[in-house]
């Protein structure tokens, strides 16, 4: 039986490895549906914690965190910085370096 794309997601997030990113339209591609990018963000809001995904990893096109400042913004970053992730001055990951293509 064919997985879900819930279920694509969810092990495409699960595959982004330590030190590289992902983004929202990536994902969405790689599991079958390149214009679900924003089913990708809710699918990574709601299920993070149940299914204990590496969220953090997960960014925009323009490699930068979507997250709002006092709202989850500095927690991701500071996780990334951890992982060896480095920020531009735009405040954004370099994505020739730092994106995962698997």
């Amino acid at each position: 039986m064919r997985k879900s794309f819930y279920q694509r997601v969810i092990d495409i997030i699960k595959k982004v490895p330590y030190g590289k990113v992902a983004t929202y339209g990536q994902i969405a591609a790689y599991a079958g549906n390149p214009r679900a990018a924003r089913q990708v963000s809710y699918i990574l809001h709601s299920s993070s914690g149940k299914e204990n995904l590496p969220w953090h990893r997960v960014i925009n096109s323009k490699g930068g965190i979507s997250l709002r400042r006092r709202h989850g913004y500095e927690l991701q970053k500071q996780l990334l910085k951890k992982e060896g992730i480095k920020f531009t001055k735009n405040d954004t990951v370099d994505l020739e370096k730092f994106l995962w293509l698997p």
